[in-house]
């Protein structure tokens, strides 16, 4: 066993934002659930984490109890849980550390935001050394309003300005900027096969 499924902040902070309803793969605990059985079926090691932001105040302080995992997935009791307070899964936790003591050197990368918290993850595991597979079905995101956009107005507003970023389009450069520079890109189809 030298690979790794990292699964980064399918977390229920995420059903609670305004967005959610724009999100590109709202069966994302169905496509993670995949990719959880054939890694645990191969003897890979499954790795979570979950985003936090103590104090802040949203849905990603850990006091108001939505930084936990969405339902249907459940660790292992042997899976470590990992939880992150920066984009990348490793800057702040032992996610290096845990992975070299046991010779891993294949990553395999889903979860939620394909163009933040897992195309960050992507591009320092590639930084330090780790070949990547990122599993483009199994990440989620959701439209970016303009950069001028009022942070005023309902999401669904946002969402008749041209200038807001569509999920399609978030993904198709997450895919254009990752792949033979970072990453393979991958569907869940392929790394269930593998």
């Amino acid at each position: 066993m030298n690979r790794a499924l990292i699964v980064i902040d399918v977390q229920e902070s995420f059903l609670h934002m305004p967005d959610w309803e724009f999100a590109s793969r709202p069966d994302i605990v169905a496509q993670v659930g995949r990719l959880v059985g054939a890694a645990r079926g191969r003897g890979d090691e499954v790795v979570w984490i979950l985003g936090s932001r103590p104090g802040a105040g949203t849905v990603f302080d850990p006091a108001l109890g939505h930084v936990q995992l969405m339902e249907g997935l459940v660790p292992l009791e042997s899976e470590p849980v990992f939880t992150k307070t920066a984009h990348n899964a490793f800057t702040t936790t032992g996610l290096q550390q845990y992975l070299t003591v046991r010779g891993i050197r294949r990553l395999t990368v889903c979860g939620i935001r394909t163009e933040q918290c897992c195309e960050t993850t992507t591009r320092i595991a590639s930084d330090l050394g780790f070949d990547v597979d990122f599993a483009v079905d199994a990440t989620v995101t959701t439209p970016i309003p303009h950069r001028d956009a009022s942070p005023r107005l309902p999401f669904s507003r946002l969402m008749d300005d041209p200038r807001t970023l569509r999920v399609e389009e978030i993904i198709a450069r997450t895919e254009y900027v990752l792949a033979g520079r970072f990453a393979t890109i991958r569907t869940v189809d392929q790394l269930t096969q593998l």
